[in-house]
């Protein structure tokens, strides 16, 4: 039975674990000063009409966001070579054609957003509807799915192989 709590593993390549790490350590790091600024600016006088001070409040939010989400993207990452499968999975570079048109192609990295700034691929979301909809399918096989414009796609799985990063 399952509980629907089980999210595909996220698998980076080592490098993306190192910057995505290294990027969380500066954030931890750069914590004192965005509190110094917020302090400077809560000095400057009356909060209401004080921009600098939501500014830094604003910039404030967002490294926390930021930390709190590469905390648990690591946290849960499986680091290495996505395993081979006879199926697509999340972590595989993908290539399919559109609606019967063998010449109408794309390739892409099935997986996170996070490993876009390792490769010049294009990348989309297990969660996407592309992404649902190709995911376990086997080359050859076609499916359809719903596109955010609410028009029925037709696609074929061409071919698969583990990213390599």
């Amino acid at each position: 039975m399952s509980t629907g709590n089980e999210a595909p593993a996220t698998w980076l390549s080592q490098d993306a674990f190192n910057r995505l790490q290294a990027e969380l350590d500066e954030l931890i790091a750069n914590r004192p000063v965005i509190a110094a600024e917020i302090n400077a600016r809560r000095e400057e006088g009356d909060l209401r009409e004080n921009g600098g001070y939501h500014a830094a409040r604003e910039e404030q939010g967002k490294a926390e966001g930021r930390i709190l989400y590469l905390k648990e993207l690591l946290r849960t990452a499986q680091v290495g070579e996505a395993p081979t499968a006879d199926t697509v999975a999340p972590g595989m570079v993908v290539t399919i054609y559109f609606d019967d048109d063998k010449d109408d192609t794309e390739t892409f990295l099935l997986g996170s957003r996070e490993i876009s700034a390792t490769t010049d691929l294009t990348v989309y979301s297990p969660e996407s509807a592309l992404g649902k909809a190709i995911l376990h399918c086997r080359p050859g096989q076609t499916c359809t799915y719903t596109a955010p414009s609410g028009a029925d796609i037709k696609v074929t799985v061409v071919s698969f192989e583990p990213f390599s990063g």
